[in-house]
């Protein structure tokens, strides 16, 4: 049962740091987009890697509680993960926007919703910050 809450808990951490992460990625890419009338495409692009930093910055030190790891390591895999992670961003975004016409921003939040829980989540979980989980549960549950 401990390790059920465990996941749940982090599970919960990291979708608040997805959710602030979001408000970045689409605050930027709005803004870009809607006020200084930069291509949408572009724009999901350079709000998702605003987000992405976002992410990393508070995953690293709340959710995943990885600060013995080298933050160079952590950078590292983080930029594999997140290179595919704006990538099937701005594609999905791109692709279903032009395949449906419907606007980018409702596109880019169910692209972004899908891709969050399904790439991001567990390639954060299972690579970028793996190698320390146990000891890190070990830290969350006494912090339960």
């Amino acid at each position: 049962m401990g390790n059920i809450r465990n996941a749940i808990w982090t599970f919960g951490k990291a979708e608040t740091s997805a959710s602030i992460a979001s408000a970045a990625d689409f605050g930027i890419t709005i803004l870009l987009a809607q006020v200084c009338g930069v291509w949408y495409a572009l724009a999901s692009f350079l709000g998702a890697l605003s987000g992405g930093i976002v992410n990393c910055c508070i995953n690293y030190r709340w959710v995943f509680r990885s600060q013995s790891q080298k933050k160079s390591n952590v950078a590292l895999k983080y930029f594999l993960v997140w290179t595919v992670s704006i990538a099937l961003n701005t594609y999905g975004t791109y692709f279903f926007t032009e395949l449906t016409g419907i606007s980018f921003i409702i596109i880019k939040a169910a692209v972004s919703i899908i891709v969050a829980v399904l790439w991001n989540y567990q390639m954060q979980r299972l690579f970028v910050f793996r190698s320390h989980r146990k000891r890190d549960e070990i830290k969350i549950k006494n912090d339960i």
